[in-house]
């Protein structure tokens, strides 16, 4: 409409909204000289880590374009595989790891990593996903997260993770020490609050890098049910002492089951993806 005005020469300028919004898309339209490595932990399942890291992954894919990669990092069967679309094979992890030599030699080209990972082709970034099978035997160890990380730096520019519930392995602290950027998501739901607090406590606990994490993290709560907007406020108080930024999001029955797709969440929702993408952003 405004554009309409203009030219019938009536010049009416952007609105506040709209010029946060602006600066919103600038910060995750942002490309970084190396890969950067966001990671999205909560040592409670339920807190809303899968759908976090669709958010943030497809937000920054279709804003800056390709090179995005969601790593489902859970040491058991994650659920990013069953959320997200299926390319037109069975490749997990493990495939990865066992083809790391030749993903990882100076002939491999990107068009290598088709064969393992599953493109997202709405939301225009790929999905590695864990070992989904029905009796595994494979224990992700420190060493696995490392050649992981190595292959999606190759790759790619950025790497969303999804650290699984378990927080003691070799696995998880060597997620954390690729770590640029952590996030930490939470429902309204108070236990799932409270393992929230009791990440960021023990990442305080671990070393100065984790230390450093935590500080500078970036909590996003998501209502779990409709008309929890006060409950989320009050919960977003508790922690705004202890991380750089909280960001609240809508309830969203688009995000409640099933496959994700970011266009099918409602307006309201995705510009608060869109604020919670950016307060990441900021931080890489």
């Amino acid at each position: 409409m405004r554009g309409w005005l203009s030219q019938l020469g009536i010049n009416i300028p952007p609105s506040e909204k709209e010029l946060a919004e602006r600066v919103d898309i600038e910060h995750v339209s942002k490309h970084w000289a190396g890969t950067r490595t966001i990671m999205v932990a909560n040592r409670k399942g339920g807190a809303n880590k899968t759908p976090t890291v669709k958010n943030l992954a497809a937000i920054f894919a279709l804003h800056g374009g390709g090179g995005v990669l969601a790593y489902d990092g859970n040491p058991e069967v994650g659920t990013l595989g069953w959320r997200t679309e299926k390319g037109n094979h069975d490749s997990t992890v493990l495939d990865v790891l066992g083809n790391s030599e030749r993903l990882l030699c100076a002939s491999a080209v990107s068009g290598d990593m088709a064969g393992y990972v599953h493109h997202q082709t709405e939301d225009r970034f790929d999905v590695l996903r864990s070992d989904d099978s029905l009796v595994g035997t494979h224990v992700m160890t420190g060493e696995d997260v490392d050649t992981i990380h190595a292959v999606a730096a190759k790759y790619y520019r950025l790497l969303v993770m999804d650290s699984g519930n378990v927080d003691r392995g070799s696995d998880w602290a060597r997620m954390i020490a690729h770590t640029n950027q952590l996030v930490v998501p939470t429902t309204t739901m108070e236990d799932r609050a409270e393992a929230a607090l009791l990440t960021l406590k023990a990442l305080h606990e671990r070393d100065e890098h984790a230390a450093k994490l935590a500080e500078d993290a970036v909590v996003i709560i998501s209502q779990w049910q409709p008309g929890e907007k006060a409950i989320a406020e009050r919960i977003a108080e508790g922690f705004r002492p202890f991380v750089r930024e909280v960001v609240t999001v809508p309830f969203d029955p688009a995000l409640k089951s099933g496959r994700i797709v970011h266009s099918a969440l409602s307006s309201a929702s995705r510009r608060a993806w869109l604020r919670a993408t950016a307060a990441v952003a900021q931080g890489l």
